[in-house]
């Protein structure tokens, strides 16, 4: 069965360094943006076109793509969740620093596809892109402890995740203790067999999801 973490997430402290949902809300204020320039468009097709019969249906067909923007926002809330529930309900994996840029760096992590979990395990690597990951060196190697997100899953494979994104522990606490004990609480054979898949990371990316199967 799958191994979950506990910990209380510092909702403030996950607000500012939480990278996922910070694209999550980079997503929903593009909805926003797009829902209102669509609702603009409908009005200044009526309005320039000194009302024309055609213009009515131009300005129908963009306020419906505008009001399908504006649903999503919702709709992205309730996907995504709050971070105390993705802590809790995702597995807890084995993640380390892949690779370090300039301005960025590179988290792989070792999970488990399978979408049933009293399935066999299918294990595969997951990358995902950081900026941040307080309380961790930026050193190739450096274990950061995280939580498999699940993403997609292909219409003509239900049984197995086609995308996962490691969410660090750091992300959701400032607290050095609670990371430390997530590190301890991994199987130390998973942190071993992530390691030795350390240098497959640019495989991983050139991967469509970021996800290479083992």
């Amino acid at each position: 069965m799958p191994q979950t973490f506990s910990f209380t997430v510092d909702g403030p402290y996950n607000k500012e360094h939480n990278e996922m949902f910070r694209d999550a809300r980079r997503l929903k204020l593009s909805a926003l943006l797009f829902g209102l320039i669509f609702f603009g468009l409908a009005i200044g097709v009526v309005l320039l076109s000194n009302q024309a019969a055609w213009s009515f249906y131009a300005a129908i067909a963009f306020a419906v793509i505008g009001l399908i923007s504006l649903i999503l926002i919702p709709v992205l809330d309730k996907q995504v969740g709050t971070a105390q529930d993705l802590y809790d309900r995702y597995e807890l994996v084995p993640a380390v620093i892949a690779q370090v840029n300039p301005r960025d760096m590179v988290i792989l992590a070792l999970v488990n596809t399978s979408v049933n979990p009293a399935a066999k395990p299918v294990w595969a690597l997951a990358a995902r892109t950081v900026t941040r990951l307080e309380g961790h060196n930026r050193t190739v190697g450096e274990r950061v402890p995280a939580v498999a997100v699940s993403g997609r899953r292909s219409v003509r494979d239900q049984d197995h995740w086609d995308e996962i994104s490691p969410m660090p522990i750091a992300w959701g606490t400032p607290d050095p203790d609670v990371v430390r004990d997530a590190i301890e609480a991994i199987d130390t054979k998973r942190w071993r067999r992530l390691q030795q898949h350390i240098g497959k990371v640019d495989d991983v990316l050139a991967t469509p999801f970021n996800l290479l199967e083992l």
